[in-house]
Order: C-alpha cells, then sequence, then structure tokens
C-alpha cells in the first residue's frame, strides 16, 4: 500500500535531516525550503538540494521568503543550529511564534497534495513547562491546519519536540540521517567556520551523543 504524502519543512539544517529521516518512514516526502536570505541563504540552500538528491521525495519546492531573514526555519536558528548551552532557557514563545509563517507555506501545500501530515521541525527540550506550551501551539497549528485544508485527519506532527541536541543527533544517527549534507556554520563560505554560534553548537552536540561528525570526519581526511 502507497504511503500518503506528508509535507516536510526543511531548511538544510541538521535538525531538519533528522526531520525528514523520521518523516520517510512513514511518508511519501514533499520537502519545502524557505529561501530566507542572509549570510549562509545559499550554502542552506545547497544544502537543501543535497538532502534532495538523497531522500529523493516526491516534489520538492524552495519558495522565496527574503521578508523572513535572520527569522528561524523549520524551528531552528538561520543555519540549522540550537543554542550552544542546549538546556540554557531560551525564550519558546517568539521562537514558536516566527515559525508560524513557514506552518502556512506548509499548510499551502498540504491543502495542494491532500497530504495527510505537515512535518516542523521546532524543538524546545524537555523543560515541563516550555514543552507543554509548545505542545500546545503544535495542536492549535494542527486544528487550523485541519479547518483550512478541509481534512479532519491531517497531523501536525514535531518529532523533535522533547528532544535536546545531543539527543536529535542520537535520533539522527538511529534513522541514518544524512548529517553530511546539513549545515550549521552562521558564516558565509564554502567550508564551516568551526568558531561561531551555530558550528559550536553542533559540535557539543555531536560530543555530547558520542557520534563523530562526518563533516569534521572529511575535513581531518
Amino acid at each position: 500500500m502507497a504511503k500518503d504524502l506528508a509535507i516536510v519543512l526543511n531548511n538544510g539544517g541538521l535538525n531538519a535531516a533528522v526531520l525528514t529521516a523520521v518523516a520517510t518512514q512513514r511518508h511519501r516526502l514533499v520537502l519545502v525550503h524557505l529561501e530566507t536570505g542572509g549570510d549562509a541563504a545559499a550554502r542552506a540552500r545547497a544544502a537543501f538540494e543535497q538532502q534532495v538528491a538523497h531522500f529523493k521525495p516526491f516534489r520538492e519546492h524552495a519558495v522565496p521568503a527574503g521578508f523572513l531573514a535572520g527569522v528561524g526555519g523549520a524551528g531552528e536558528p538561520p543555519a540549522g543550529a540550537a543554542a550552544v548551552d542546549p538546556r540554557a532557557p531560551t525564550p519558546v514563545t517568539p521562537r514558536l511564534i516566527e515559525l508560524l509563517p513557514h506552518v502556512a507555506v506548509a499548510a499551502r501545500y498540504a491543502a495542494h497534495y491532500a497530504a495527510a501530515a505537515v512535518y516542523v521541525g521546532a524543538r524546545v527540550g524537555d523543560r515541563a513547562d516550555e514543552l507543554a506550551r509548545a505542545t500546545e501551539y503544535v495542536q492549535v497549528w494542527q486544528d487550523l491546519l485541519q479547518t483550512a485544508c478541509g481534512q479532519t485527519d491531517m497531523e501536525v506532527l514535531a518529532p523533535l519536540l522533547d528532544l535536546d541536541p545531543w539527543q536529535v543527533v542520537d535520533l539522527g544517527a538511529t534513522v541514518s540521517a544524512p548529517f553530511d549534507r546539513t549545515w550549521s556554520c552562521t558564516e558565509p563560505g564554502a567550508e564551516p567556520c568551526w568558531a561561531c554560534r551555530g558550528c559550536r553548537a553542533r559540535e557539543a552536540a555531536f560530543q555530547q551523543a558520542a557520534k563523530p561528525d562526518p563533516m569534521k570526519v572529511a575535513r581531518r581526511g
């Protein structure tokens, strides 16, 4: 029996690769990338295209969205990295509000494809109050999309929601996420700088998960 279609928001980041690998276990994929501009935009688009080549989705769409420059996509900062200290308090509500334009774009494609699900990479960790608030947001998004798309059984899925960064890496290793086709650096350039907030967060997550980062392994090779 053919899998149902699902819309997956993918910004080329590490979270997005893990999210997409999880989604492909249940659904056929339509990958949606919002081109928000900024210093790392070209490299993020290249990472998205590399992930498209890896996952071979049913369809893929890159949507110009320059008005969102500087705003995180698919639940992570522009380059796909989490905070350097994964346990540090961060304002959850503003981050979730920033996701609304992304969810709206996903809803448009969900209606077009009569998709069964929309996957978002929102991640807040396991802090009870923030997780409860984020869960409520996801439920509201689901209710809105079900109404807008006329599909009462459409799901909005956020499988990374309660994970810390190292747990995202651990899950990604389990589902064979293509870590070598992701981008976390916030600086322009063809290679990661390994000094910016995004690179340091990525490095910390792999270290805490006790997993090798294939991008660093390739660099050493």
